[in-house]
């Protein structure tokens, strides 16, 4: 009976402090929850670039993008049905093709700044399509203007990139004055392609190159997902979801791997049958964009 009466005792001990334990944890976690809560907070702190990465992204930029449909216009035109194609297989070959022919010279250009304007020449000496060709400069010297007047006095006067994209505006300007006045000139013309340029202003902001990158092809997929709305081949809703979505993200980030360490020497284009459709536009019988 004793022992009986030790068991229980003990038992009814251990109850009391396993109460008391739960009693000053909880007491211990209200005053954790007090003091952070009347403690101040600190703002964490974010990269320098990722302002500059916000504009450069943003769809009101004002380059002309809505112009142009990067093909899907034609591609649309050249395969009549009763209800519109996915979207998806031609965003894809859209954005294959911007990764194998352009990206490398936008790569190239970011890694030296100072190479703009020859391989601005070269990349122009490299695009068949001249509906391409067209856009490129377009949406380039568009860049070109929207930092020379909005960016440029943000990034002070001894960068290397600011400096090399002064030299490209003057030749730029020296170009249009040298083609309304001898058009023999014509071969020796600066053009101004989009992407050395993008590489060049995403330099001068402190962006990395990945993500210099990066928004660029994502920069291509709203356009064409915008051009995908306006044409009433997708919703506006629809095209926020595939912009959204995991595949795209993945589809990006593949073709940066794939087109990472490809030479200019090895880019091409990878979808022969885009510039097909693009060289095609011209002759539709009626459109609504530039390409």
């Amino acid at each position: 009976m004793s022992i009986a009466r030790n068991q229980r005792s003990l038992q009814e001990e251990i109850a009391c402090l396993e109460t008391q334990l739960a009693a000053a944890h909880a007491q211990l976690d209200f005053q954790i929850d007090v003091t952070s809560s009347t403690s101040p907070q600190t703002l964490p702190s974010r990269s320098p670039s990722s302002h500059a990465l916000l504009l450069l992204s943003d769809s009101a930029l004002p380059l002309g993008s809505f112009a142009f449909s990067s093909g899907l216009e034609s591609y649309l035109a050249h395969h009549p049905s009763r209800s519109p194609p996915p979207i998806q297989p031609f965003l894809s070959l859209a954005l294959q093709t911007l990764a194998t022919t352009t990206l490398p010279y936008l790569l190239a250009t970011y890694r030296d700044p100072n190479r703009l304007q020859e391989l601005d020449d070269t990349l122009d000496a490299c695009i068949l399509c001249h509906v391409t060709r067209r856009a490129s400069t377009a949406q380039g010297k568009a860049l070109l203007t929207v930092w020379e007047r909005a960016f440029c006095g943000t990034v002070e006067a001894g960068n290397e990139s600011r400096k090399v994209l002064a030299e490209l505006s003057v030749e730029l300007k020296k170009a249009s004055l040298g083609k309304s006045l001898d058009a023999e000139n014509a071969d020796t013309q600066v053009m101004g392609h989009f992407a050395p340029i993008w590489a060049v202003v995403t330099k001068a902001m402190a962006i990395p190159i990945r993500d210099s990158a990066n928004v660029f092809l994502l920069n291509h997929a709203k356009a064409v997902l915008s051009a995908a709305v306006r044409a009433s081949v997708i919703g506006p809703y629809q095209a926020q979801a595939v912009l959204g979505s995991t595949w795209l993200r993945e589809e990006i980030e593949r073709l940066l791997k794939e087109n990472w360490e490809v030479k200019l020497e090895e880019a091409g284009q990878g979808v022969p049958a885009i510039d097909l459709w693009v060289g095609r536009h011209e002759m539709l019988y009626s459109r609504i964009f530039n390409s």
